[in-house]
């Protein structure tokens, strides 16, 4: 199961108007960023995620979830399996799941976009660190 560093903070932010928070709105700061739970369902998660300038995720993979990311802004390099993409406004793929792939802000503003997950289970402990720009482990 993932664990978090206990740097990782949580903070509430107002959302836009015409969004339902369902209660969830909560920001999670991350070292390459930050992500805001917009609204859950059953089967299904909506984040708004912000990657620094010159940032990148972990290579990672989910069993349980597979995502849709569609960049707002910035310009997102996106490793899916073999296939390596650049993407700006408005671009989106597909991460299906159980496959690798990482998220990286090659730009030099912050690089928004919106992750749609679909699957049986959504919780942040379905991932498989394979590389870690911040040395956080599987424990």
């Amino acid at each position: 199961m993932a664990q978090f560093p206990e740097t990782a903070q949580t903070s509430t932010l107002p959302l836009p108007p015409g969004i339902s928070s369902r209660g969830i709105a909560a920001t999670e700061l991350r070292p390459w960023g930050s992500f805001t739970v917009l609204e859950e369902g059953r089967g299904y998660k909506i984040k708004r995620i912000e990657v620094k300038p010159g940032h990148r995720l972990s290579l990672q993979m989910h069993h349980h979830r597979s995502e849709h990311w569609i960049v707002v802004s910035g310009t997102a390099r996106v490793v899916c399996g073999p296939r390596e993409e650049l993407l700006s406004n408005n671009q989106s793929t597909y991460v299906p799941q159980c496959t690798a792939h990482r998220l990286e802000n090659p730009g030099v503003i912050p690089l928004v976009l919106i992750e749609v997950q679909n699957g049986e289970y959504l919780g942040e402990d379905d991932i498989i660190r394979y590389q870690d720009d911040y040395a956080r482990t599987e424990k």
